[in-house]
Parts: C-alpha cells; structure tokens; sequence
C-alpha cells in the first residue's frame, strides 16, 4: 500500500472498475429468492447535485449496497425528470442570446432544441452522482419523457378521463404573470415583506355613511363581489343585506356575513374578490357571489370591467386607484404592515391567484385508500411523526391542478372541435375516430404537471402498463427516501397513483429525511451565501474560486460584500479536499430523525482522519504478512478472541440499526469499534504478541480476518476506500475476488463472542488507562519505565496479571510489578483503581514536587484570568443581547472548558502535595 492515503487516485480508480464490471446490475443476482428496490427521487435535468440530493444519495446508497451484499437481488432505480419549467427557461434563455424566441422558432422545432441542450447538456447531476460513488443501475437509467414513461402517462390521463376523475374547468389557481402559467404551490416562494395595509371608505348605498375596508391588494378592488363581516359582529348586524357602492366602479354589492371574516383584523369588514384571492374563492361559491376576472395573463388590468385601468400594470394601476381614492376622499388611511408575499422560485415575480380553464384531477377519490394505506401499516412513515402531517393533508385534499400553459412536457392527449367539444385520445387518429370523420381537430396547448408524471415514477420506470419481469420482481418497491417537502407534492401522489393503477401500494416505508442547514442552523440559500458544493468537498477549492461561486449571480454589491467578507473568515485557507469517502460518512453519522441537520466541516475533517486511521492501520498489518503465509489453524490469544468477540457484537447492533433506518447509529458504531477497539486497542496488543511465536500466529490471522470483515462492514458507507484496502489483503489472504462489492455482508457468528475473554481485556485496559492517566496527571514522560505495586487483589486479578504481565510491560512501560499484602507496604504514590485492586505509582524520582506545584499553579493562574474574560463577556447585557446566539454558545463552551481545566489542575495540585 502506498504510505500517504490518496482518495483522488482511488475513486477514480473504482469508479471505473464498477461499471466496467457492471457490478450495479440488478439483474447479477437472478438466483436469489428475494428482491430489493429503491427508487432514486429523479432530480430535474437540468439540476446539479446540491447538500440535500448529496445526503439523501449516499442514506439510499448504504442500503443498497448493504442488501447488494446480502445477496438480494438489488435495484437502484436511477433517472432524471423533464423539469417543464426549468428546462423551458434554460433553453429560452440560450435562445434570447442569438436573438431568438420559442414563438418565432415553433413549438416541434423548440422541442427539437430541448432534446439537443439535453443530449449535450443534461446529464451533470448523473456524473455528479457518478463522483459520489451512487451504485444505481446505471444500465436502466430513465426520463421521465421516455417513450415508454409517455405511453404510461397517457394511459393514466385517459383512464382517469373516462372514469370522471379528470375534468377540465374555471378554477382559482396560482399564476406567474413572467411565465404565463399555473405553477404548483412547491413553485411558490413566500417570504414576509414590508407592505402597506389600506383602509378604504366603502358608501353604503342611499346613505352618507360609509364602511371601512382594509386590504393589502386595492388593486383587486375592482373585481370586488361582496363585503363581509362575522355574523357575531354586533357592530355591523343592522347593515346586513344592504349594499355598498363599489369606489370607482358603477357596481353595487351587498353586504353579507360569513364566519370567515376575523372581526379583530382591520375594521372586521372585508372586501371580497373572487377571482383574485384563494380564501374569497371558496366564500364567493358559498354565497354564489360573482367572479369578475380583471387581470390578463401577464397581470395586467383587462376589459372586463369598464375602467379608466385598462392596459395598466397591475402595481401601476395600484398606484393610481390610490391616488383616485384620496382625491375622491375615500381613502381613510395607509399603515406600514408586513405580509407574506407568494414569489414565483423561477422568475422571482408576484404570483398572482388567477382564474383560468386548467385541467384538474378530482383528487378525493384516490385519497382515501392512501390514507386507508397508512393507517393499515402497508406503509410506513419513518419517523412516524410524519404520519400525522400525512393525514392531515390528505383529509383536507384540494382538486389538483395538472395543466401547465408551456411547451416542454407531456402535451395533454386531449383535441376539441371547432364547438369546443373535448376528445382524449392516445392519439389524433384515434381522436378523429371519436369526432368522426370531417372535424377538424385542434390538440390541447397544453403540457401536464410534472408531478403527474413523477406521480408514476415507481411503476412506471420497471415497464407498466407492460407486465415486465422488473414489474413483477421489484413492485412494490421497498423503500423511499425523501425530505418533508414534498411529501404532498411527490409522495402522496405516488401512493394515489400506485394503488389505482397496480393495486399495491408503491414503496413499504418512507424515511422522511431532516433538511441540511449550515452550522449555525440556518437554511443554506445563495442569497446567505452559506451554500456548499458537495463536488467541493470532494475536491478542495480555493477562497478565490469560492468567491466566485458564492457572489456570482448576485445584483446587489452590499449583498456580495457582506457575503466575502463572511466566506473569508469562515474558509481563509479555503476547503481543503476531503474525498467522498469522508463525506459520505458525514452524512451517515448526520442520518438521524431530526428535522433540521446542522452540516460542520470540522466533522468532515474528522471522518477524513478516521480514513486516515483506517488506512495506516491497513498497512501496519498488510506489513506484517510481508514473504509470510497464513496459518488458519493458529490458536488464538485471549486478545485475539476479545476483539472477535467485540467484532460479533458490533454487527448485531449494526443490524439493528439497519433495520431501524438509524444510519446515525450504525456509523457510529462503526467508527467506535475501529477506532477504538481494533485501531487503539487490538493493534497496540498484537504489537507484544506478535513478538512472542506462541501468538504470532494467531494474531496475524485474526488481524487480517478482523480487517477484512471492518472493510466489507464499512463498504456501504465509504466504499472506495475499502474497495482499495479489501484489493491488498486479498493479495496476502489469495482470494480472487472481484470486488468488495461482491463480498457478502459479514453475518454474526455467535459461538465467537466471549464474556471471558471481554472481561479480561477490560481489566487489562482499566489498568494500562489508570497508569496512563497517572502519568498524564503527573507530568511523566509516556517512555519513563515505572515501577507498579498493586494491592486487594483477588484470584481473578492474579491470573489475569500472569496472563498479561509482558503485556503491561509493553504498553504501560512497567519496570516491574509487585504485589502488596497489607496496607503498611505502599509506599507514597499515585494511585488508580482496577475495580477492587489498588495500583501504586511510587513517585520518587519521577518528579521534581516542588517544579510541578509551580507548573500547575501558574497554569491555574493563566486558566483563571481567562475564565475573568469570558465570564465578563457573558455578564454584558450589550454582548448577550448583540451576539449570535452562535458566538454566545462558543463562548460558553469555552468558559466551561476552562472551568473543568482548572478543576482537574486542583486536583492534580492537591494529589502531589499530599506526597
């Protein structure tokens, strides 16, 4: 092996060899009598990899592969969707550099050019997911615009046609004015801004009096039905059936009531606009008030109603109606207020609740055996908290809206007549074939949601409605991974779709997923400047480049100074390059339930130690089969059968926490037993036992056996370094073995764990760690030899000192050890326990007493001018009340860290005075 641990060479190394062997097959298993299936949630195609897709990858990656080497049958489904909107924009934008537009192109030659940008373009998230070490079967990578994925879809939409469940209608939906279409609530950013609250004389018709309206939109005035107010207001109660002379309008509405209205907001009276408001939709149906539509597609006053607006921007005519109020003295007055403002994520532009013919699926019908399907336990939410979020969506389920007003996706297989009748069909010929012969036909503008689509992903992609074996191997598949987000979005639609058109429920279990946060907590976004790359981790970058990649894009220079400056004293040195290997355990060791993950480099470092770790202990033992040969025969020592033993036990938790989805714990567990057990322990004892021939020969073989089993146990999780390390002990153990990968996943081998010899090494470690701590806490060189007495020793103690003695002398750096028989026989030392048994360290001559009382003391006093200043910080109410709660945490970690310091530094001082 190669002194210094070089994770670039390696992974690319591996990532070659596993698909050039085609190992991520999940047809290599075809014997096997079980079956496992994930699917990949396809990320956009027009997408790169970020922290989430990073996270949620390598949780999907671990139990493929850990089922891979159980000897199932394993699918990794991978594939891309379209992405209607965002693919549409990148191309219309490469488009608007040759001066260009899809209107003047066409829509087929448009198409023509998204095909293009994606055969050239589209693939970076799949050979990001490549870098990542994501052993998806590659071979059965789909699109969501696959032929075969388009056959499914329109099967479903005619189906769900004929049966009355798909229905095309004039509904409130959400409009982006830039991009002319309907967008899904998932598309849709809201974020608390400052507005303004206006409240407005409405005239009470033949009176001279007037009500008081408050609203944020007054534009939306003009589209006005109603005036309502809560049926206990007692304030209004005597206006009720009267009407109101809409302002600036030639209307006149009534006044009603509606338990809606909340009577402590603004005046209790509230305008009502229909078409313009989601909540005044569902009272204008209740109250079968009109629905005046004054806004065009891209938020404009319309004709509808006789104004002087007309042709108006929508802000631009809000202007205007203001100053038209206050000139007709019908503006009683302006307050700042804040208000939550729906942006659309792709144009940034107000999104507009719009009226408009959409095509929607009457949702209800196939929401009940979804919620049937939880409640059963066919499928699981994990953790099960989520199982409430669930319900409560689904029992408050609204018609889906699945039209969208673009040209990229799948165009609705639906043509009209030039009466307007509707006909679905697979095809135009068999459209003409329902209207008859001479109608002319025109086929629907257009394309459906994405999510439809997506809502198909798990059966779709193995074939259906074809009767595929994949369809019938890996359906239903076994597990989901996701984040919270888009539970009502994806999940549940999948779970509608799959129990409608397979009978069976998609997926066993969802394991819902906490989003990845910076360290301080906060959500990462461009505009914070707190996003991480993950490729960038992988590979190292330098501040400058980070720089650019964290300021790029961003129109505002105070924002961009304000973000260098906070990049330069979080990554002065950059990101140092720390392989995937180490970030992936990362995230494993981040898999918990929780609902926000805090993501620390520091963490990343320290997983790249631990492969550091692994890979220096690999070549301490490859080094010690150098010209050897193995003897599977050998006996064993009592260290040998303790850390078998522990091994057996790691891999009973490491199936628990499998099976529980607690990757957290597995990882940890992992990374406890070689750190400390194999890597502090077991190899610092076979040092001495290597050196003696009675234990040579079993200690080598449990070396190599040891580590053969910690590299395939940690496969999942960091599989290129393991791959590397597994290639150079089959060298010596003369395996011809492929792979790691096609190693089966070591099973618990119960007649090998030994309370005994467990017992004994835990003795034996308390006793090298109570000499060990004598020496840290009086200042003893680690090489000084010593002299031990030990005494209260019982018959246990005494075989296992015969057992150990050269042991103890090795590690412990023990002159000798002698007994003691009564109390009178100790001499002045420092002293440690071994459960009953008492260990001396005679400190004569070891230290100079009156040299190490000055050392402490003055260390004691640095410690406490340094507790004056950190206690003198977080007693400053300016501090406190100005700090990030981050800083304030920092420093009250420092402040107990020092406290604990001059507490132990005490205790040392009083043991070596007491000498």
């Amino acid at each position: 092996m190669e002194k210094t641990y070089n994770p670039e060479q390696i992974e690319a190394k591996f990532r070659s060899l596993w698909e050039d062997k085609n190992l991520f097959s999940s047809d290599s298993n075809t014997t096997s009598k079980n079956a496992y299936c994930i699917m990949l949630p396809p990320p956009n195609v027009t997408g790169s990899l970020h922290m989430g897709h990073a996270f949620q990858h390598t949780i999907m990656d671990i139990l493929t592969r850990y089922h891979r080497a159980n000897g199932e049958q394993t699918l990794w489904q991978p594939g891309t969707d379209h992405a209607g909107i965002a693919t549409q924009m990148v191309v219309e934008r490469q488009l608007a550099v040759q001066k260009m537009t899809r209107h003047k192109l066409g829509r087929d030659k448009f198409i023509d050019k998204i095909w293009d940008w994606k055969a050239q373009s589209g693939g970076t998230i799949t050979s990001q997911m490549r870098r990542l070490g994501s052993s998806v079967d590659w071979k059965k990578e789909r699109f969501t615009m696959d032929k075969g994925l388009s056959n499914a879809v329109k099967k479903v939409f005619i189906q769900l046609f004929e049966e009355g469940l798909i229905y095309r209608g004039k509904r409130l939906v959400n409009w982006d004015p830039i991009l002319h279409t309907a967008v899904s609530d998932l598309e849709v950013i809201s974020t608390e801004e400052q507005g303004s609250l206006w409240q407005i004389r409405y005239p009470i018709t033949n009176t001279n009096k007037v009500m008081i309206v408050a609203t944020t939109r007054p534009e939306t005035m003009l589209g006005d039905s109603a005036v309502a107010v809560h049926p206990d207001d007692k304030r209004y109660t005597h206006l009720i059936g009267k009407t109101i002379d809409l302002p600036l309008s030639n209307r006149k509405i009534p006044i009603i009531t509606d338990d809606y209205v909340d009577m402590a907001f603004g005046t209790g009276c509230v305008k009502i606009t229909p078409a313009h408001d989601f909540n005044d939709y569902e009272m204008g149906l209740r109250h079968h008030l009109d629905i005046i539509n004054i806004l065009t597609d891209d938020a404009k006053i319309n004709d509808v109603v006789d104004s002087a607006y007309i042709g108006m921007d929508r802000f631009k005519a809000r202007k205007q109606i203001i100053q038209d109020l206050d000139n007709q003295n019908l503006l009683e007055k302006i307050e700042p207020h804040k208000l939550m403002i729906p942006r659309g994520d792709r144009t940034n532009a107000v999104i507009e609740p719009y009226l408009t013919d959409q095509w929607f699926v009457k949702i209800k019908p196939l929401a009940q055996p979804a919620i049937d399907a939880v409640k059963s336990g066919d499928i699981r939410f994990i953790p099960e908290n989520w199982n409430k979020t669930y319900f409560n969506w689904m029992s408050n389920i609204q018609d889906w809206c699945i039209s969208r007003q673009i040209w990229w996706g799948h165009r609705i297989p639906a043509w009209y007549d030039e009466k307007g009748n509707i006909f679905v069909a697979n095809s135009l010929e068999q459209a003409q074939k329902q209207a008859g012969e001479g109608i002319t036909l025109t086929q629907d503008k257009d394309v459906l949601d994405t999510w439809f689509s997506s809502a198909l992903w798990p059966f779709s992609t193995l074939g259906w409605p074809e009767k595929t074996p994949d369809l019938s191997r890996f359906y239903p598949t076994d597990v989901l991974i996701t984040g919270f987000d888009i539970i009502f979005f994806w999940v549940a639609r999948m779970i509608m779709f799959g129990l409608k058109f397979t009978g069976k429920a998609p997926f066993k279990d969802i394991y819902i997923t906490g989003l990845i946060k910076d360290g301080e907590g906060k959500k990462m976004s461009k505009s914070k400047g707190n996003v991480l790359d993950p490729i960038d981790l992988i590979d190292g970058i330098t501040l400058q480049d980070l720089l650019k990649k964290r300021t790029q894009g961003l129109m505002q220079p105070k924002m961009a100074e304000k973000i260098k400056k906070q990049t330069k004293k979080e990554f002065a040195d950059g990101v140092p390059a720390f392989g995937t290997d180490a970030l992936r355990f990362t995230f494993a060791a981040l898999a918990s339930f929780g609902r926000d993950i805090k993501f620390d480099l520091k963490r990343v470092e320290g997983y790249r130690n631990f492969c550091n770790k692994l890979w220096n202990a690999s070549r301490f033992v490859l080094m010690k089969f150098e010209e050897e040969t193995i003897d599977t025969n050998a006996q064993l020592s009592t260290a040998d059968e303790w850390i078998l033993s522990r091994l057996q036990n790691t891999k009973i938790n490491i199936e628990k926490h499998l099976n529980d989805y607690r990757l957290d714990l597995m990882s940890q567990t992992l990374y406890e037993f070689v750190w400390h057990d194999y890597c502090d322990w077991y190899l610092e004892l076979s040092k001495s036992l290597l050196q003696n021939d009675t234990t040579k020969a079993g200690t080598q073989i449990t070396l190599i056996k040891v580590l053969n089993e910690i590299v395939t146990l940690l496969h999942p999780i960091i599989p290129f370094i393991t791959e590397e390390i597994f290639e150079q002990c089959n060298a010596i153990t003369s395996r011809n073995s492929t792979s790691l990968m096609t190693q089966p996943y070591p099973k618990v081998i119960k007649n090998l764990i030994s309370t005994k010899a467990e017992a004994e090494i835990k003795w034996l470690q308390t006793f090298i760690l109570g000499v060990r701590q004598i020496r840290g806490e009086m200042n003893i060189p680690p090489l000084k030899p010593l002299l031990c007495f030990v005494q209260n020793f019982n018959a246990t103690d005494e075989q296992y000192l015969a057992n150990n003695m050269s042991i103890l002398n090795s590690l412990a750096k023990m002159e000798s050890i002698d007994k003691l028989t009564t109390a009178k026989q100790a001499p002045k030392s420092a002293t440690a326990l071994v459960k009953d048994m008492k260990i001396f360290i005679p400190l004569a001559g070891l230290i100079d007493k009156d040299k190490e009382i000055a050392r402490l003391n003055k260390e004691i006093e640095k410690l406490e001018k340094k507790k004056s200043q950190f206690e003198g910080k977080l007693n400053n109410e300016n501090f406190i009340k100005g700090a990030p709660e981050t800083i304030i945490n920092i420093e009250k970690k420092r402040l107990a860290v020092t406290l604990s310091t001059i507490n132990n530094f005490n205790n040392q001082l009083k043991k070596i005075s007491s000498l």
